[in-house]
C-alpha cells in the first residue's frame, strides 16, 4: 500500500497485492489444513488460532526460540517467493509460521519477539486489517493496512522495532504464512526437506 506520492504508510513497510495466485491460494490453503495444527499457546492461555512452525518455533511458555522440524517441500517454493519480494536471500528466512484463523480469531496488539528480524507475511482467505501503533507522548499514533487474500507484507527497521500490530477478531476464516529471519546470535537450523 503507497500513498499518493508512492511511500509507504510506515518506514521499513512494503507490501503487494499477488504474492501468489488464486489457484496456489487453494492449494496453500489445503496444505495448511493438512498440517498438524494445535491452538496457540501463550503462558498457559490457549488462543482462538491453530498454529505450526517450521525452521524454528518460540516457546512462549519457556521464553525462548527452539528448532522446529524442516520446512516442507511444499512451502520451499514459497518461501523462495517471498524472500524475492523482501529482497533477502531465501536461505535467510529461517522460519515459517503457518495459523489458521477460524470464525471470531484474531491476534492481539504486538512486536514480534526480539529473536526475529525482517517479518514476511503471506495472506490467505479473507480480507483482514493489519492495525500499527505506536506510543506517542499520552496518545497513540495509529496506522490500518489492508491484507487483501493473496497478498504480502514485509516489515523491517521502524515498521518492524517500533510499531505494535494487531489484526482484530474476524467473522470469515483466513490462513496466513509467515516468514522470519533470524538475528545472527542463533545457532543453525534443521536443514530443510529435499
Amino acid at each position: 500500500m503507497l500513498d499518493l506520492f508512492g511511500a509507504p504508510p510506515l518506514p521499513g513497510l512494503a507490501t503487494t497485492n499477488d504474492l501468489v495466485t488464486a489457484t496456489e491460494e487453494k492449494s496453500l490453503i489445503a496444505a495448511i489444513d493438512a498440517a498438524d495444527l494445535s491452538p496457540f499457546r501463550f503462558q498457559g492461555w490457549t488462543g482462538k488460532r491453530l498454529t505450526t512452525s517450521y525452521g524454528w518455533t518460540y516457546d512462549f511458555d519457556a521464553g525462548r526460540v527452539q528448532r522446529g522440524g524442516p520446512f516442507p517441500e511444499w512451502l520451499l517454493p514459497y518461501r523462495s517467493r517471498a524472500a524475492r519480494f523482501a529482497r533477502l536471500a531465501e536461505e535467510d528466512l529461517r522460519q515459517a509460521l503457518l495459523i489458521r484463523y477460524g470464525p471470531g480469531a484474531g491476534i492481539g496488539w504486538h512486536k514480534d519477539r526480539p529473536a526475529y528480524e525482517h517479518v514476511v507475511g503471506l495472506s490467505l482467505g479473507a480480507a483482514a486489517t493489519m492495525r500499527f501503533r505506536r506510543r506517542q507522548g499520552g496518545k497513540f499514533e495509529r496506522v490500518n493496512l489492508p491484507l487483501p487474500p493473496r497478498g504480502a507484507y514485509h516489515l523491517a527497521g521502524e515498521a518492524r522495532h517500533d510499531w505494535e500490530h494487531s489484526i482484530a477478531e474476524m467473522e470469515l476464516p483466513r490462513w496466513s504464512v509467515t516468514f522470519r529471519s533470524l538475528r545472527d546470535h542463533l545457532p543453525e537450523p534443521l536443514p530443510d526437506a529435499t
